[in-house]
């Protein structure tokens, strides 16, 4: 059992916190420094923490501890009440000023300016403990990695990239230049270039960017491009499925193989509620297409280009939902006249 029960103080005094938010609470590479400390300590072996706080930080605080530690988070009132039973006969040690861990020192500091300075060093840390693991970061001082992010080794990582949350990257990927990843997934082989993701997960060899906007809740299958100018919402993708560009595809379930022209949407919401596109395999989407759900498009099936499609359509099917073209010759040149013109 450990011996030691860590007390940490969130102070209300105005000298330990910053636009009403305690130090310890502030974000260092977007992780709040109390979550640097915790899993500092717990490399330590310590499991067992108590922090004091006002009722308001408590939910914020509860998010910053590890699996598997002892932890209990509660007003002075409660730590003089149930200290004695929660530590255990453990030795204790209080924890009273804001702290943040540099290599294989606690160090203090008590101000914002202070962390932003201590942040500049452990970025370096963190920069080069990928690098140590294999990872090609080729520009430190413009990428920005949370302390929670994992990547696989011979990934390269271009220069202004941004990693955040719990983000996973594989092996032999590209990232960047100039991406952001937040809280998603990403396999093997996959390359992301200046575009920007959000709570998804990414399969192998993908393709993204440039100018992709991928948006919370998409997962996409092996071998999918998601190219210049698209953004993709709450959907799901099978395996190379390719929107090459300027292309908007929310709440949707699409099979594999299917292609999807320039200018193809989906017209998701009525102005009350979503509803769900459903494609099936190796359907092909023409260019400048309105998909207007609920509707489903069935497998191998063609819509043609300028089409708005507004009801299922059955598999190896044609769907055409256009005006048919008509030509009036000479009509151009009798305009011209008309406005004095040649």
């Amino acid at each position: 059992m450990d011996k030691k029960c860590i007390v940490i103080f969130l102070t209300q005094d105005t000298a330990q916190t910053y636009n009403g938010k305690p130090l310890m609470l502030q974000e260092a590479l977007f992780c709040p420094v109390l979550n640097w400390c915790m899993r500092a300590w717990t490399k330590k072996g310590i499991t067992r923490f108590f922090v004091v706080c006002g009722p308001e930080y408590h939910e914020e605080v509860a998010a910053c501890f590890p699996a598997g530690t002892a932890a209990v988070v509660g007003t002075e009132e409660d730590y003089q009440r149930d200290i004695g039973e929660f530590a255990k006969g453990c030795w204790l040690e209080e924890i009273r000023e804001a702290m943040m861990p540099v290599g294989s020192m606690m160090l203090s500091f008590h101000s914002v300016p202070e962390l932003i300075r201590l942040q500049q060093a452990v970025k370096e840390d963190i920069a080069i403990y990928h690098q140590n693991t294999g990872v090609n970061v080729l520009a430190p001082d413009s990428t920005y990695i949370d302390p929670r992010v994992s990547i696989g080794p011979g990934t390269t990582i271009l220069p202004g990239t941004v990693l955040r949350g719990n983000t996973v990257i594989g092996e032999s990927c590209e990232i960047g230049p100039n991406a952001m990843v937040v809280d998603c997934t990403i396999g093997d082989g996959t390359i992301f270039n200046a575009s920007q993701a959000f709570e998804s997960v990414l399969g192998k060899n993908v393709h993204v960017g440039p100018y992709a906007h991928i948006r919370p809740h998409c997962q996409v299958g092996d071998g999918c491009k998601v190219g210049a100018y698209v953004e993709i919402k709450n959907a799901t993708f099978g395996q190379e499925t390719k929107m090459s560009h300027l292309t908007y595809v929310g709440d949707a379930d699409v099979g594999s193989g299917v292609n999807f022209g320039c200018g193809t949407i989906t017209s998701n919401y009525d102005g009350f509620k979503k509803h769900r596109t459903v494609i099936k395999d190796g359907a092909f989407i023409g260019c400048n297409t309105n998909l207007v759900p609920p509707v489903t498009v069935g497998e191998g099936s063609y819509i043609a280009a300028g089409t708005t499609v507004t009801k299922d359509v059955e598999a190896d099917a044609l769907a055409i939902g256009r005006v048919r073209q008509e030509n009036k010759p000479g009509w151009a040149q009798k305009r011209r006249e008309l406005e004095g013109g040649k």
